[in-house]
C-alpha cells in the first residue's frame, strides 16, 4: 500500500490565550490548555466532543487528561513527540495528520502550554534535564551557552555576518510592533538599542534570546475531505518531516557539523514530499531559541547559502509586506511570545487564510519549523488550495 501525505489533511482551527509574563497566567496549565483548544475547536466551527485524537511534544499533558473536560466521545489516537522541547512541534502536526490520512480519528489537536508557576522555570528544566556532567565541569549550564558557542562558530568558521543576527532579531520586534497580542509590541529595536544590550553568551545578546512566557495554543486537523465543509480556508499540509543525523543523539559537543541546526538530513524529503523547492516558500515561520540556531536553520533548509546569508538576511528582506522571505509575522519567540513556538505554527495558517497582522500578499505556501538544535527537529510545509 503507498501513502501519501501531500494534500490529504488540514489545519482548520487554531487557538491560542494572551501570553502572559511567566508565573503570571491567570490559570494553570489545564485551564490554559483547554482554553486554546476550545477555541480551536469554535475558529472550524466543531464541537470540543468531536475531537477524537491528540497529539503533542515537549512532555505536554496527556491525551486522557483532556478527555473528561472536552466530553471527547471516543478516544482514537494520542501521541506524544520523543524527547522535550520544541522540536517536536511540526513533527507533532506531522503525527495527528498521519493519524488522519490514515483514518485513525477524524479530529486531531495539537497543543502546548505553560504555566511556570505551576511548573517551574521552563529554562531551568532544559538545564537539569539536558546538562549533564560533561557539560557542568566546564562550566555550561545553560541553552544560551551551547547556542552561542555554536553561534561564534558559525560566525568565524563559516563566514556568517554577526549582523545577520541583529537582522533577524530586528525583523521579529518589527513585526510584533504591528501585532496588539505580541509580547514585544512595545519594543523599538533600533540599532542602538540592539547594541547596547547586554551580552547573555557571547555573540547572542538580550534580543537573540527568546521569552519566557506563560500562555497555549492548539491547532486542529481534519482531513481535506472534512475540511473543505468546515468554517475556515484549510491550510492544507503538503509535507512533513522529522529526526536527526546519525550522530545528533551522541554528546552533542562532538557533533559532525558543529554549526548545522539539525535540519539538514530532513530537507531533502521535506522539499522532495511537498513538490517545491526552498525558493518557492512565500512566509517562514522560523522557531528561534536563539538567533544563531534559527539562521543555522535557514542554512540547512536551503533557505539561504552560507554565501549568500550576508546579503540575504536583512532587515528589508525578512520583513512583510514586502521582503524576499518574510519571517516570524507574529513576533516568533523573540517578541511575539514563547510557549514552545505553538504560535508560530497559527501564524503560519494565518498566512494563508489572509489574516496575519503583517499578512505577505497572495502567500500560497508557509514553512513551520520547530527546534533548532534540538535532540529531534522538524519541519512543515503548509500550503493554500491552489497549490494542491
Amino acid at each position: 500500500m503507498t501513502f501519501e501525505l501531500r494534500g490529504a489533511t488540514a489545519v482548520v482551527g487554531i487557538g491560542e490565550t494572551p501570553y502572559h509574563k511567566r508565573g503570571t497566567a491567570p490559570l494553570d496549565e489545564d485551564g490554559l490548555r483547554l482554553e486554546a483548544i476550545v477555541a480551536a475547536c469554535h475558529d472550524a466551527g466543531i464541537a470540543p466532543a468531536d475531537i477524537d485524537g491528540f497529539s503533542s511534544y515537549g512532555h505536554d499533558a496527556e491525551a486522557t487528561s483532556l478527555v473528561p473536560a472536552l466530553g471527547t466521545r471516543e478516544l482514537r489516537w494520542a501521541s506524544q513527540v520523543s524527547g522535550g522541547g520544541g522540536g517536536g512541534l511540526g513533527a507533532a502536526l506531522a503525527q495527528g495528520a498521519a493519524a488522519l490520512a490514515l483514518g485513525q480519528a477524524r479530529y486531531v489537536v495539537v497543543y502546548r502550554a505553560l504555566a511556570q508557576r505551576q511548573s517551574g522555570r521552563l529554562s531551568s528544566a532544559v538545564s537539569s534535564y539536558f546538562f549533564d556532567e560533561h557539560y557542568r565541569a566546564h562550566g555550561l549550564v545553560s541553552p544560551a551557552q551551547v547556542c552561542a558557542l555554536r553561534t561564534q562558530r558559525m560566525i568565524e568558521h563559516d563566514g556568517i555576518p554577526a549582523g545577520v543576527l541583529q537582522a533577524f532579531a530586528q525583523a521579529c520586534y518589527l513585526h510584533a510592533g504591528r501585532n496588539p497580542l505580541a509580547v514585544g509590541r512595545e519594543v523599538d529595536l533600533a540599532d542602538e538599542i540592539y547594541l547596547a544590550s547586554r551580552m547573555i553568551s557571547e555573540p547572542l545578546r538580550l534580543f537573540d534570546s527568546s521569552r519566557e512566557n506563560d500562555g497555549a495554543g492548539a491547532v486542529l486537523l481534519t482531513t481535506a475531505e472534512r475540511a473543505r465543509d468546515l468554517r475556515r480556508p484549510p491550510a492544507y499540509i503538503l509535507s512533513a518531516a522529522q529526526g536527526a543525523g546519525a550522530d545528533w543523539g551522541e554528546l552533542h559537543e562532538n557533533d559532525r557539523d558543529y554549526t548545522s541546526a539539525g535540519f539538514a538530513p530532513l530537507a531533502p524529503r521535506l522539499w522532495n514530499d511537498a513538490g517545491i523547492r526552498p525558493g518557492d516558500v512565500d512566509v517562514a515561520q522560523i522557531y528561534e531559541n536563539f538567533t544563531g540556531p534559527a539562521v543555522a536553520a535557514m542554512i540547512d533548509l536551503g533557505l539561504v547559502t552560507r554565501e549568500n546569508a550576508g546579503e540575504f538576511l536583512t532587515v528589508e528582506n525578512l520583513t512583510a509586506p514586502g521582503g524576499r522571505l518574510p519571517v516570524n509575522t507574529g513576533g516568533g519567540n523573540l517578541a511575539g511570545g514563547f510557549v514552545h513556538g505553538i504560535g508560530l505554527a497559527a501564524e503560519a495558517v494565518r498566512q494563508l487564510r489572509g489574516t496575519s497582522p503583517n499578512q505577505v500578499p497572495g502567500a500560497r505556501i508557509s514553512l513551520l519549523t520547530g527546534g533548532p538544535s534540538a535532540p529531534l527537529v522538524s519541519a512543515v510545509v503548509l500550503g493554500s488550495a491552489d497549490t494542491l
